[in-house]
C-alpha cells in the first residue's frame, strides 16, 4: 500500500492497481519471528502476497527503507559522470543494477528500485527512458560546458563592443579614428546577452504615472506583474547595471545584490537582488532571484537534472534547486536534512556547532536574514518573490522553506509569488502541503507560461518522478492570449501530437518578429539577435519559447490580464 502523502503508489496514468494481502494462516511462529528480526524475505514470502515485490519491500522490510531509520529522507541522486554510453544502453534497454548503480544512488534500494521498474516489474521502461534522455544531455552539457563559458564570453564581449561604439559602422568608424570604446565587464554600461535580447528597462506602469495617476499594486494586476517580470529580467544583469537601473529608472531603492554560495560547485553561482518601492515608509520589498543563463552549462545542467531528496511533511524536492539556495550538497546528503530543519549539527561528531560559513553564504540564509531586517524596518510593507525560468524555481522555493521554518511572522507580510518560465521544483505531496499556505483566503502564487516554452515542462512529470506543478498558471498563446489553467497543455513537451504544431507556431513566430514593431509600436520591434533566436526556435521550438521578450509582450499584449485579489 501507499504511505498517506506518498505518490508512487496508484497514479492516473496508470491502468494497473497494487495490493498487498497479508496472509497469518501461512508461517509458523519461527518464521513468523525471523521476519521480525531479520526481515528475512523467504519468511515474508510466507505471511504476505503483492502486486510485485516492492510492495513487499515498502509494506514488510522496511517501508521502502531498506536499513534506513523511519525518521530518515530518501532521496535519489543521478550522476551522469560516472558510466560510460554502454552502461547507459545496459540500463535502458534491459534494466540492468551493476549499470544502474553507476549513474544512480539511492538512500535505499526501494528507491533505486522504482528508478528501474517504476514500482511495477514489466513496466514499459518510460521512466528509464527519461533518465536516459537527462543523462545524456548532461553528458553532452558536461562536455561542452568550458567551450560555452568561452562562446558566452566572447558573445558578450562583442555585443558590448557593438552597443558601446553605436553599431557596426560606429566601430568601424572609431577604428579609423583610433577611438574605439572598450567594454568594461561588471561596469554599468555592460548589457548581458539576455539583456541586448531584449533592451527594454523602463516599467509598464511609468505611462500611467506619467498621467499624473497614483500607482497602487494590486496582487494580478498588469503594473506588478510587470514589475515582476522586468525585475526577473534585470536579475541576468551585474550589480551596477541593477542599481542604475533601480534608481534611475524605476525610481525604487536598490537595497543589495548578491552572489550566493553553492556547496556542490563550490562557486558563488546563484544571484539575487531585493528593492523596495522607496527608500522610507516602503510599501513593497521586492526579491529577485536570476534564471538560467544562456551559456551556463551548470544552469542548463541543474534545469535537467531529476535527482531529488524527500521529507515526510514536505515531499519530494529537486536537489539541484536546494543546492542552488545552499541548503545541501548531495556530497553529503544528511546537510540537507539539518540545514531543512535547521539543525546546526556536525555531522561527524554529532554534536551541535555554529552555522559554517558556507550556510553564512547561502542565498537562502542571506536573503532571509536581509528581509527580517527590512521588514522590521519597514512596518508596512509586503515583500514578493520572483524569478524567470530557474530563477522562479528558487522564488516559489525560497518561500516553501520559509513556510517549512515556520517563519509564520513573514509569511504573514508575503503579498505573492510571480514566477515565469518556471521548471517544476517537487512532487504533488509538496503542492498541497504549499496550497494550504499559498491558496487561502486568496492565491497568492502565479506562475506564467507563454506557449511551447521548454523549461516549465521539466522536470518530467511521470508515475515515477512525479515531479507536479501547483499554484495558478496563467498561460499564454502566441497570440498573446491568456488562460488561466491548472496545467500548461502538452505538459512533458514531447508529446508526438505536438511536435508539428510546436513547429509551425515557430514559423509564425520567426514571421511576427518582423512586424511586431509596425502592429503593436517600436518598443515592441525586435532586434537581429532576437531574430536570430526565432531561427533556432525552427529546430528547438521550445528554447526560443523561454526567452523573457515573450513573457514582457504576454504581460503587456495579452488580454484578460488582470486579475483582481488583495490591494498593497
Amino acid at each position: 500500500m501507499a504511505n498517506e502523502g506518498d505518490d508512487s503508489g496508484i497514479s492516473p496514468e496508470s491502468s494497473s492497481s497494487r495490493y498487498m494481502v497479508v496472509r497469518p494462516e501461512r508461517g509458523g511462529i519461527r518464521d513468523l519471528f525471523r521476519f521480525l528480526l531479520t526481515g528475512n524475505r523467504a519468511s515474508a514470502a510466507k505471511f504476505f502476497e503483492s502486486s510485485d515485490e516492492d510492495v513487499v519491500a515498502e509494506g514488510s522490510l522496511g517501508g521502502g527503507r531498506r536499513g534506513t531509520p523511519d525518521h530518515c529522507a530518501r532521496y535519489l541522486i543521478i550522476r551522469p559522470e560516472n558510466g560510460g554510453i554502454r552502461d547507459l544502453f545496459r540500463f535502458l534497454l534491459f534494466a540492468d543494477r551493476a549499470s544502474a548503480s553507476k549513474f544512480l544512488q539511492g538512500s535505499d534500494d526501494g528507491v533505486v528500485s522504482e528508478a528501474l521498474w517504476g514500482g511495477r516489474r514489466g513496466a514499459m521502461p518510460d521512466h528509464r527512458w527519461v533518465i536516459f534522455v537527462s543523462i545524456i544531455f548532461r553528458k553532452i552539457i558536461s562536455l561542452f560546458a568550458k567551450p560555452m563559458e568561452w562562446i558566452g564570453y566572447l558573445f558578450e564581449f562583442l555585443l558590448n563592443l557593438l552597443s558601446d561604439n553605436g553599431s557596426l559602422l560606429g566601430l568601424l568608424y572609431n577604428l579609423l579614428r583610433v577611438r574605439v570604446i572598450m567594454p568594461e565587464r561588471g561596469s554599468e554600461t555592460f548589457i548581458s546577452a539576455i539583456g541586448h535580447l531584449d533592451g527594454r528597462i523602463d516599467l509598464y506602469e511609468t505611462r500611467a504615472a506619467s498621467a499624473g495617476r497614483t500607482l497602487q499594486y494590486e496582487l494580478g494586476d498588469r503594473d506588478l506583474m510587470d514589475l515582476c517580470m522586468m525585475a526577473s529580467k534585470l536579475a541576468y544583469e551585474n550589480e551596477k547595471v541593477v542599481e542604475n537601473i533601480v534608481d534611475h529608472h524605476w525610481q525604487m531603492h536598490f537595497v543589495d545584490f548578491y552572489s550566493c554560495w553553492n556547496d556542490y560547485q563550490k562557486e558563488k553561482s546563484t544571484q539575487v537582488f531585493i528593492v523596495c518601492d522607496k527608500v522610507e515608509d516602503a510599501n513593497l520589498v521586492l526579491i529577485s532571484f536570476r534564471g538560467t543563463e544562456p551559456f551556463d552549462a551548470d544552469d542548463w545542467s541543474t534545469d535537467f537534472d531529476y535527482s531529488w531528496f524527500e521529507m515526510p511533511k514536505l515531499g519530494k524536492v529537486h536537489m539541484g534547486f536546494l543546492e542552488a539556495l545552499g541548503l545541501g550538497s548531495r556530497i553529503d546528503t544528511s546537510t540537507f536534512h539539518n540545514l531543512l530543519q535547521e539543525k546546526e549539527v556536525d555531522n561527524k561528531t554529532g554534536e551541535k556547532t555554529p552555522i559554517t560559513e558556507m550556510v553564512e553564504m547561502s542565498a537562502y540564509f542571506t536573503v532571509r536574514s536581509k528581509l527580517k531586517s527590512l521588514l522590521n524596518e519597514q512596518k508596512a510593507a509586503k515583500f514578493i518573490v520572483t524569478g524567470h525560468s530557474l530563477g522562479g524555481a528558487l522564488a516559489i522555493l525560497f518561500v516553501t522553506v520559509l513556510v517549512l521554518h515556520e517563519e509564520r511572522e513573514l509569511m504573514e507580510r508575503l503579498l505573492g509569488v510571480y514566477t515565469y518560465g518556471q521548471p517544476r521544483i517537487g512532487n504533488r505531496q509538496l503542492g498541497r502541503f504549499m496550497e494550504a499556505y499559498l491558496d487561502h483566503p486568496l492565491p497568492k502564487y502565479f506562475r506564467l507560461v507563454y506557449c511551447n516554452d521548454l523549461v516549465p515542462r521539466l522536470p518530467y512529470d511521470n508515475r515515477t518522478f512525479l515531479y507536479k506543478h501547483f499554484g495558478a498558471c496563467l498561460y499564454y498563446n502566441s497570440l498573446y492570449s491568456e488562460q488561466k489553467v491548472n496545467e500548461e497543455p502538452n505538459r512533458n513537451y514531447f508529446g508526438i501530437w505536438y511536435l508539428i504544431p510546436e513547429h509551425l507556431n515557430a514559423v509564425w513566430e520567426l514571421l511576427r518578429s518582423f512586424m511586431m514593431g509596425y502592429m503593436y509600436g517600436v518598443e515592441y520591434k525586435e532586434g537581429w539577435l532576437a531574430v536570430l533566436l526565432r531561427v533556432v526556435g525552427l529546430a528547438v521550438p521550445g528554447i526560443s519559447a523561454h526567452s523573457p521578450i515573450n513573457y514582457v509582450n504576454s504581460i503587456r499584449l495579452g488580454r484578460d490580464k488582470t486579475i483582481r485579489m488583495s490591494t498593497l
